[in-house]
Order: structure tokens, then sequence, then C-alpha cells
């Protein structure tokens, strides 16, 4: 673009109709706030240009979004599209752009494509905005057309009159403005609040804009429903389902092997590299990423967690803030919390829980276990029923495994505590002392046989 734009999103609005204390652009789809799906199509284009109008809840929104808070734009009191305008248009001003592009920031499914095709209006227009004809028109603004097809105006839905602006075309506003800065400047003054709402419309610009013989331009995208804001529950539900599909369609596509891809969730952020295998049932957020080789089985939930190929995680397993190595196998019914580390080759079996804690090379927790606060080393094995008891009720402590110990079953390991290498405690014991490498421990009470009273009947 020879013309420099900024970019402006409007994301100051409750959202009445989402029956939310939340603001509006923080409800989320695929488990990311649908602001962040506006950020993401925008910055290609734009990069760092883009400022962000907040108003309703605007310390939320500021922690959900800390890294673009120097770009924020308070507007104190929520007048309408026009007044959030007026209130960040210094802001813009000192970007140097000579375009503003406005965007609403409850329009998830915008694509970076549809956003760059109206900035690639500079130079050309002193006002654009993209129109659709959705099947329903809905709450939309309606655009008003003369008989020779040109722009005469915009009016919202609740202030249209068919006997003064005419029959209703099936055409509406998406709400994604292109506007000139040097022409607008002197017509934002002239804004009004003289209608049903009792807002200060961006829309009205467009009329006033034609009416100072400005060069006035609906782009039409037809049907596109990507370009459709977000103002209920329903909508958002739909929006959701639209972004699930677009995302699987696309894994698909470059080389992911997905069984009955209708049930499975992939999040935004999430990385899955060609090669991979995600059977139905499985939802994958965050940041998380998945290698080549990988396979990941039905019913398992992950967030922000990384497995190297070759690894398998069978089913009905829940993995948070994990990193998962290579040819490792998790489950199934297994539970990796935060700060659970699988080294190459590790196994967790069902019924085992990890937090904070590392399984070296070739290590095994097949069942019925809990490592929290632990370092296991390589080709140890963890007997069924083990636990690390790491908290004495007001602290941590970090239990230590060395390489090649064997841990015996229904073992309690008593924070801080270390086990030698190669060292093997006997199943049953209760360890509260260190064991030195290669040595056996048994922790636990001489067995006594008492003879049985017997009632007699």
């Amino acid at each position: 673009m020879a013309d420099t734009v900024t970019a402006l999103i409007l994301a100051a609005g409750k959202g009445t109709r989402m029956h939310s204390d939340r603001p509006k652009v923080l409800q989320t789809l695929l488990g990311e706030p649908m602001l962040d799906y506006v950020y993401r199509a925008l910055e290609p284009v734009f990069g760092e240009r883009m400022l962000t109008v907040v108003g309703f809840g605007a310390n939320q929104v500021e922690a959900a979004f800390p890294d673009y808070m120097e770009n924020f734009v308070l507007q104190k009191e929520q007048l309408g599209t026009g007044h959030a305008l007026q209130v960040a248009w210094e802001r813009v001003r000192q970007t140097g752009a000579d375009y503003c592009l406005v965007i609403n920031g409850d329009t998830p499914l915008v694509t970076t494509e549809a956003v760059e095709h109206l900035a690639s209006r500079a130079g050309n227009v002193d006002v654009a905005f993209m129109t659709i004809s959705p099947q329903s028109a809905g709450s939309f603004g309606r655009v008003v057309r003369d008989s020779t097809g040109r722009i005469n105006a915009i009016v919202e839905a609740k202030d249209y009159d068919h006997a003064k602006h005419g029959p209703v075309t099936g055409e509406v506003n998406a709400g994604v403005y292109l506007l000139r800065m040097d022409a607008i400047e002197s017509l934002l003054d002239g804004l009004r609040a003289e209608n049903k709402s009792g807002e200060y419309y961006i829309t009205d610009l467009v009329g006033m804009a034609v009416n100072n013989g400005l060069i006035v331009e609906g782009v039409a995208c037809g049907a596109d429903v990507n370009l459709m804001g977000i103002n209920s529950p329903r909508e958002l539900m739909d929006a959701e389902k639209t972004m699930r599909y677009r995302i699987i369609e696309q894994l698909i596509d470059k080389g992911v092997m997905i069984h009955n891809p209708e049930t499975v969730i992939v999040g935004p952020h999430v990385t899955v590299e060609p090669g991979a295998e995600l059977f139905g049932h499985v939802e994958i957020y965050g940041e998380s990423t998945v290698r080549t080789g990988v396979v990941l089985n039905s019913y398992t939930w992950i967030t922000d967690s990384s497995f190297a190929s070759g690894c398998v995680v069978r089913q009905f397993c829940h993995v948070e803030k994990a990193e998962v190595g290579p040819d490792c196998i998790v489950g199934p019914y297994a539970r990796l919390r935060p700060g659970a580390v699988l080294r190459t080759g590790a196994k967790v079996g069902n019924f085992v829980e990890m937090k904070k804690a590392e399984l070296g090379e070739g290590a095994k927790a097949s069942h019925l276990t809990y490592l929290g606060d632990a370092v296991v080393g390589a080709d140890s094995n963890i007997g069924a029923g083990t636990i690390t008891c790491n908290y004495d009720g007001k602290n941590k402590f970090t239990t230590t495994i060395g390489e090649g110990a064997f841990i015996g079953s229904n073992t309690a390991l008593v924070a801080p505590v270390t086990v030698g290498r190669d060292a093997l405690i006997a199943a049953g014991s209760t360890i509260t002392k260190n064991v030195p490498d290669a040595q056996t421990a048994i922790g636990r009470a001489k067995q006594i046989n008492l003879k049985r009273c017997m009632k007699k009947s």
C-alpha cells in the first residue's frame, strides 16, 4: 500500500445480549477470546500499527492482552461507534497514517485477505466500507444506494424508514471501514446522536461524506458470514463451529490424519505437523505443539503442552502444560499437570498423575501412582500405588530418585528425600530417610501373626 493505514479496533462494548459480566470481546471461541482472532487477522497487514478502543471491563481486556496495552485508548463512556472514533482520533493522528481502517472487535471470523482487500483501496477513495448480503439482515445497518447503484448512506435498522429510504435490498453494512484521515476529520464533530438508540454512529459518516462530495465506495462481499459480528450466545456458538471446521480442514489439507473429524477440536494457536494422527473426541487448546508421528487417541483433553515425534497418548487422558518427549507412552487414564516432563521413551500408565515432576529416559510409572515435585532418573521403575508425599501442610519438597532405581508397590516417599542410583525400595515401605546407591530399603513394621478369635455360633 502506497498510503499508510492504521487499524482501529472497537472493543469497548459490554454486549448486553451475551448476559455476561465479561466484555463481549473476551467471550471465547475454541478457548481464545474473540479479540485475539481479530488481532491475528490484522497483524499480517498492519503489524504494530493497531490501536484498540476499550471501555467496559477495560481492566479485564488489559489483563488478557498485556502485550497490546500501550496501544489501548479508553472510552470512558460508551456512547456509540462514532464516539469511539472521536475519542481515538488524536491517537490515530499521532501514527502519521493517511488512512484509518476501523473494525469491530467482535468479528473473530474476519480473514487477513478480507482486511487486506479493503486496505488496498487506500489512495482511491475517501471512505470505503464492506457490505454483505446475508440470508437475514437482522440488526445490521442497511445500505442505501441510488438508482445508479452509487452509495447514498448507511441507515441503522432501528431508524430505517421505507418511505424515506426505499425498499430494503438485503445489502447491509459489515462494520469495517476505511477512512481517509484528512477527508473525514472535518466531519467528525458533525456526528449527532439523533436516533432511536441515542448514540453516535460511524455509519452516519457515510451519508455525510456523500453530501460533501467525497468519494465513497461500498465494497460488496456477497454473503460472507466471516464479516458478521457476534451479538448473542447463539451467534457465538455458530462462529465457533465455523472456526473449528476451518482449522480442521486446514490441518487435513496439509497432511494431518484426522479420524472422525467432526468431533476433533483444535485451537487457533495449536501447531499440528503433517504426519500426526488425531482420533475423534480429542480437544487441543492453547500453545500446544504436536509433532510428526504423534498419535493422540480419543477422549483426551490437552492444553499448552508439547508432544515430540513418536509419542502415543492413549484414550481418556488429561494433559495440561506438560512436555512429552519422543517415543513416550501416556495413558490410558493418565493426568499430566503443569510441569510434568517425560523424557525419551518414558511411560506413564493408567491412573498415574504427575505434577511438576520429571520422568527420565525409559523410566516407567505404569499405574496408580502420584509423582509430585519429583525427579525420577532414567530406567527407573515406579511400582503401583507409589506416592511422593511432597506437601507438609505449609511447604512443598522434592523427591529425587536415581537412575535404575526400583520402587516397590504401595511405597510412600516422604519428601525431601533421595533414593540413590540402582536402589531398591521394598513394597509397602514408608521412606523418610535418604537411601544410598545400590542399597535396599525397607520401611515397614515387622509382621506379627496373632491367633484369630472366632465367635461361636
